[in-house]
């Protein structure tokens, strides 16, 4: 209380950064209360004790305005009125700095997603608790035209959003969002959808179905990146979004945006790599008489080296392939698609001779990239007569799957490509039976197991030996059971640093 000027309050702060609660709470009605503090605040340099301007927060702007209550106002002192000025001015404090406490954890979820999908959901989730919704879509569909394009909903099934997809898209607010029809370069409310003038008789059906009658929809659009899409939250009943709420809510999909625009970037490189990577395999197996083939590759987010090939020969020979290429990304698909392309000539010219095969191979490798090394196995096949031929530079021996027997082939010890000045071992030779499958495969089977060597590749002779009987005749099917026991429980489609190959060939 100014003992000179009863009427008068003041709060009890230093002189430096004293203001008049009175002015203040008037200037806050229209300006808010960061504005007011910074027009009323003396000019100067503050001290860090006395900084007029609150500090971000989750990287968000604290030009927050004056929000509605968020908090149970503080407890009034007694013989204090509650409408007292200072009360007024905590109570409207107390709720600003609840907004930016909701705004930091909403976004501190939302940047722990590394994976786009999840990013999309943890954004409606947000959304629809920060406007009040329930229910909610986000439609994916970046302006460049690249992709990747996708719905997803919150609180709504797949055939929901089917009966969503079946409105023209004009009369849709993310569709004039997305299209930039008049209207759509901001946010859209239809706070009362059966009461509006000329909604399209199929929206107004497909609301009804569903049960939703009023919608708030937003743009998201990153600076760097254009327009990425739009997000729908969906009422239940007539309602929308107050001021405080859409400001809020306008915050935090600006930040969301910028997020997905980094996860768009990730996943396009990844799709990008699988399908280079893909490219540089074979886009179908060869069909030879006596021998029918399957092959299984699965490979991890980075992407990595191991291939497989498979392809005729002169005298009605085949030639099968398996190997890897040291590290991962880019770099390693590159260099495992020139060495396959070198192997498929070496093999035509003398495939005959795989030694000589490999040791035109490991040459190439080490006049071309010195850096780097590589597994690999050829063997040549004579379906007619079941007669394999092979070598193997540093490479897991083969496994021989038949009626009466289960075992791995015999190979010498030898180094990879690469490691040694000059690459030679002895190549091995064997007789299939008829029914029986020869299974060549990575070393990346092995490692997803998370086994020491000897009983990775005891599980890996379990789960050969325990393909059912009527299962054998088919390489598909074992190529299948040997990839599922061995890898339980998804660790053969879940990401790794391991890839994966299998190729089977099945004599008749």
């Amino acid at each position: 209380m100014d003992t000179r000027n009863p009427g008068r309050t003041m709060l009890d702060i230093p002189s430096r950064v004293r203001v008049h609660v009175e002015t203040l709470l008037a200037a806050q009605n229209d300006m808010g209360v960061c504005d007011a503090f910074e027009q009323y605040a003396p000019v100067g340099k503050p001290d860090a004790m006395n900084a007029p301007h609150p500090p971000k927060v989750a990287g968000i702007d604290s030009t927050v305005p004056a929000p509605a209550h968020t908090v149970a106002p503080a407890p009034v002192a007694p013989g204090t009125s509650p409408n007292a000025p200072g009360a007024l001015l905590q109570d409207r404090l107390a709720g600003w700095v609840s907004d930016l406490t909701t705004l930091h954890e909403l976004t501190e979820r939302l940047a722990r997603t590394d994976a786009l999908p999840d990013a999309l959901q943890e954004l409606l989730r947000a959304g629809a608790a920060l406007v009040g919704a329930r229910r909610g879509l986000v439609v994916l569909e970046p302006g460049d035209g690249l992709g990747p394009d996708t719905t997803i909903g919150l609180g709504l099934a797949r055939a929901d959003l089917g009966h969503i997809e079946t409105v023209p898209r004009s009369a849709m607010s993310y569709g004039r969002i997305l299209d930039g029809l008049p209207g759509g370069d901001g946010e859209i409310a239809q706070p009362d959808l059966f009461s509006e003038d000329g909604l399209d008789p199929r929206h107004r059906e497909v609301a009804a179905r569903l049960g939703y009658a009023a919608s708030y929809a937003l743009p998201l659009s990153a600076e760097g990146a254009g327009r990425l899409g739009a997000a729908v939250w969906l009422y239940d009943e007539p309602a929308e979004p107050v001021e405080r709420q859409r400001h809020l809510v306008g915050l935090y999909a600006r930040y969301a945006t910028e997020h997905l625009a980094r996860l768009l970037e990730v996943e396009r490189t990844r799709a990008c790599m699988a399908t280079m990577r893909e490219e540089l395999l074979p886009s179908r197996l060869p069909r030879v008489a006596g021998v029918r083939l399957a092959a299984r590759h699965r490979t991890g987010p980075r992407g990595g080296g191991d291939w497989y090939d498979a392809l005729p020969l002169p005298d009605a020979a085949l030639g099968l392939a398996v190997g890897s290429v040291t590290g991962s990304g880019p770099s390693a698909i590159a260099a495992m698609g020139r060495l396959r392309a070198s192997l498929r000539a070496y093999a035509v010219m003398e495939g005959e001779d795989p030694v000589a095969v490999l040791s035109d191979l490991e040459l190439l490798l080490r006049l071309t990239e010195p850096a780097r090394s590589a597994t690999a196995l050829f063997a040549y096949c004579e379906p007619a007569l079941r007669k394999i031929t092979l070598a193997g530079a540093g490479h897991s021996p083969p496994l021989l799957i038949g009626e009466r027997r289960t075992e791995f082939v015999e190979t010498s010890v030898s180094a990879p490509l690469g490691m040694l000045a000059c690459w030679e071992a002895p190549s091995v030779e064997l007789c299939a039976e008829p029914g029986e499958t020869v299974l060549l495969y990575t070393d990346g089977l092995l490692h997803r197991t998370g086994d020491a060597t000897d009983r990775a590749f005891a599980r890996l002779h379990a789960a050969a030996a325990s393909v059912p009987k009527s299962l054998r005749h088919d390489p598909d099917a074992v190529a299948d059971h040997v990839l599922r026991t061995v890898l339980p429980g998804g660790l053969d489609e879940a990401d790794s640093e391991e890839d994966v190959v299998l190729l089977a060939a099945h004599f008749e």
